[in-house]
């Protein structure tokens, strides 16, 4: 028999016991909003601060507790807002600071809390302050690490370290001084042992404080103290190292200080007002150092993210995690998706196998002691997109040809949507009745409550396929000139034609016109132009350009030219060149050129080779755009309500099925899965915050016996069953089912656990 669940309020979890004492933080789960992808209200295919306030009904009936919004301020977007220009103001392309005042208000109003992301470990090489040290204003370096290089003439990098995204974590001024960048060149990293930086940013968090936010996302939280002496680390690919290795440019002691001073400062105001590491550290012990006490209040626990579809590493990762907080008093936070890896669907197979992973890792997540986030459309079952065009892709790793972050590399799957069919399973028990002798599990004792309408069971189960448009005449037309061309009409006005004035027209003025006056047009001056005087222009003098004297120039002596001076020139004496001497040039001498005498040089008398990029990151694999296309919110083709216009980067034809509208009220969509599941993580007493239960049961929660390839654990009140096996399992009953990511068959003694599935129990 199939019971379903009710549908949730308006209502976020401030009614939990942990609100009521002031510690809201230990078991809420908070929602990440990557901005500029969940709610366009202007129309120009990006989204915005008014956006995502227009859409907050949808996350308070979610029942979340608190939103995470990603950077919306001023920022040349070279990462995404990650490099920040004036942290005190909101950037054009999001608002203005009055927007942000409303959407903090309107939070508060529907009782969802707000965080919001500070970025303390570099600046854009916009910010004033680097401005100043280009220009040689006297001290302004000493904010930023500036050093001399090595070599006779000092060309080469002061050290090996690599960026992130991918080449020399260093680039080369006119002067002959290198800079640090642990991520894009455009990210220069500050010096914090500079007392200007410290005060900078205790006034950027009073800032946005009084104006009423609960708290900061700190990013790059391990990597604002480096090693002293800024040592070599002799050997490459060292983005693969970051969380599994000690590097002297990520969690360093000395960042501890910087984070009890805000501690500190956070403290000084009513709330709480939270602080959120999002930390990479080489073991579950040096991750908890960052919630201590006196430090702060959570801290990203990525070794969850990034553990495979099996029960023994889920256990271990979920076992050690817990010791590790719990020593600190701190609770463990868990998370399966962010703005910066795979979508879990995928990682985790893709295709319906996929989906159903992904809802039961879901269930198993938000059944675990401690705090939960989730990012923004893992509640739909989206999954990766992985046939991105390259010219509508925007991450810089992908610019650069490397992957940002080590994640399992799955095989390329169709998107998936729910189907709503309905299932049905023998009467679950009352709980009441006793299974197998032995086949019940020890329950830890319950917190007084009553759950409400604890008979209510939803099933679900995923469904590979979703409706498909397609029409000559649709949004996706290749032909047209009226409105019925839609905004990717190959001619006509829409904002993603090829033709014609749309934002992404191949020539016309659209922003990403490739000819014309648009931003992103291959000739004429928009600031992504290959040929004009735009940014990215393929000639010209933009930052970007090809050719000429901008940063990523093809000609010139712009940083990232292809051929000139420039640090990625592809001839020259850049850092990155292809020939000359740059330590990634082609032919020459630098530390990552291709033949050469320099330390990664592929011939030549150098070092350790550089590992090579796989093919497919060429294209998708391991970059992030795929996890970053705009949410579908409803209709039958794109952009699905996104906005007034075409979405910044295009979305699927088949995510019409996957839209809020399309599955809300489906008893068996995903998007009603994580409903229920709040409601309950909520009601039920065993879940949340833990109690404690003794020095041998510290998060009130046990695990129990079950078959190979199942985990089964307990909490008051409470039980949890994860079969990751490809086949059904049968097993005594826990309990009575509450909630399950897929149908189960029980009679009340044995239950019959499907395939990739997760399913809640009560006594």
């Amino acid at each position: 028999m199939t019971h379903e669940s009710t549908a949730v309020g308006l209502a976020s979890a401030y009614s939990n016991a942990t609100t009521a004492s002031g510690d809201w933080w230990r078991d809420a789960v908070i929602y990440q909003v990557y901005v500029r992808s969940f709610a366009d209200s202007d129309g120009d295919g990006i989204g915005d601060l008014c956006g995502v306030r227009s859409r907050l009904p949808h996350l308070a009936r979610l029942g979340v507790d608190a939103v995470w919004l990603t950077p919306f301020y001023v920022s040349p977007q070279a990462d995404g807002g990650y490099d920040v220009a004036d942290y005190r103001a909101v950037d054009p392309l999001f608002g203005d600071l009055a927007d942000a005042e409303e959407l903090v208000r309107a939070a508060h109003a529907l009782r969802l809390r707000v965080i919001v992301d500070v970025v303390p470990n570099h600046t854009s090489e916009q910010h004033p302050w680097f401005r100043a040290a280009l220009a040689g204003e006297p001290g302004a370096r000493e904010r930023y690490l500036f050093r001399r290089g090595r070599g006779t003439d000092g060309d080469l990098p002061p050290n090996d370290w690599e960026s992130i995204f991918g080449g020399p974590a260093w680039t080369r001024v006119a002067d002959g001084e290198w800079y640090l960048h642990l991520f894009a060149p455009e990210q220069p990293d500050l010096d914090w042992n500079h007392p200007e930086v410290t005060a900078e940013f205790d006034s950027v968090l009073r800032f946005w404080l009084d104006l009423g936010v609960d708290g900061f996302r700190i990013d790059v939280a391990h990597g604002m103290v480096k090693a002293e002496g800024l040592p070599d680390i002799g050997r490459g690919a060292q983005a693969t190292l970051i969380g599994t290795e000690p590097l002297p440019f990520f969690d360093q002691d000395g960042v501890h200080a910087i984070h009890r001073a805000w501690r500190r400062l956070l403290d000084s105001y009513d709330g709480p007002r939270i602080g959120v590491a999002e930390a990479w550290a080489p073991s579950s012990e040096r991750l908890a150092l960052y919630v201590r006490p006196d430090e702060l209040h959570q801290a990203f626990n990525f070794r969850f993210l990034t553990c495979p579809w099996d029960p023994e590493a889920m256990r271990t990762v979920i076992d050690e995690s817990l010791a590790a907080t719990t020593a600190v008093g701190a609770p463990t936070t868990w998370v399966l998706s962010n703005h910066d890896v795979v979508r879990h669907v995928t990682r985790y197979g893709g295709g319906p196998q996929g989906l159903a992973r992904a809802r039961a890792a879901a269930l198993l997540m938000l059944a675990l002691p401690g705090s939960a986030y989730l990012y923004q459309g893992e509640e739909l079952g989206l999954p990766e997109v992985t046939d991105l065009p390259d010219t509508a892709r925007q991450d810089p790793a992908f610019r650069r040809g490397r992957r940002p972050i080590p994640t399992p590399r799955p095989e390329p799957d169709p998107p998936t949507a729910p189907q709503a069919t309905p299932h049905t399973h023998p009467q679950a028990g009352t709980g009441t009745e006793a299974g197998p002798e032995g086949a019940q599990p020890t329950w830890p004792q319950a917190r007084p409550s009553t759950p409400p309408q604890a008979t209510r069971h939803l099933t679900t189960e995923p469904n590979p396929t979703g409706p498909q448009t397609g029409s000559e005449t649709g949004p996706q037309a290749r032909t047209g000139t009226g409105p019925q061309a839609g905004p990717e009409a190959g001619s006509g006005t829409g904002p993603q034609a090829r033709t014609g004035a749309g934002p992404q027209a191949e020539s016309g003025t659209g922003p990403q016109a490739r000819t014309g006056a648009g931003p992103q047009a291959e000739s004429g001056t928009g600031p992504q132009a290959r040929t004009g005087a735009g940014l990215q222009a393929g000639n010209g003098t933009g930052p970007q350009a090809r050719t000429g004297t901008g940063l990523q120039a093809g000609n010139g002596t712009g940083p990232q030219a292809r051929t000139g001076t420039g640090p990625q020139a592809g001839n020259g004496t850049g850092p990155q060149a292809r020939t000359g001497t740059g330590p990634q040039a082609g032919n020459g001498t630098g530390p990552q050129a291709r033949t050469g005498t320099g330390p990664q040089a592929g011939s030549g008398t150098g070092g350790a080779p550089d590992l090579p990029t796989p093919p497919e990151a060429a294209g998708q694999d391991g970059l992030r755009d795929g996890c970053r296309v705009p949410l579908p919110w409803a209709g039958a083709e794109p952009p699905y309500g996104f906005g007034p216009a075409a979405s910044w980067l295009p979305q699927p034809d088949a995510w019409a099925g996957l839209s809020v509208a399309a599955q809300t009220g489906d008893p068996h969509s995903t998007l009603e899965l994580y409903r229920a599941a709040l409601e309950l993580r909520r009601a039920l007493p065993g879940l949340g915050a833990p109690e404690a239960g003794g020095p041998t049961d510290p998060c009130g929660m046990r695990w129990q016996s079950a078959p190979d390839g199942v985990l089964l654990f307990t909490r008051p009140g409470f039980a949890c069953t994860l079969n990751t096996r490809p086949d059904p399992v049968e097993l005594p009953a826990p309990g009575r089912p509450v909630l399950s990511s897929a149908p189960v068959e029980t009679d009340g003694r044995t239950v019959r656990l499907p395939a990739d599935s997760c399913t809640w129990w009560t006594p």
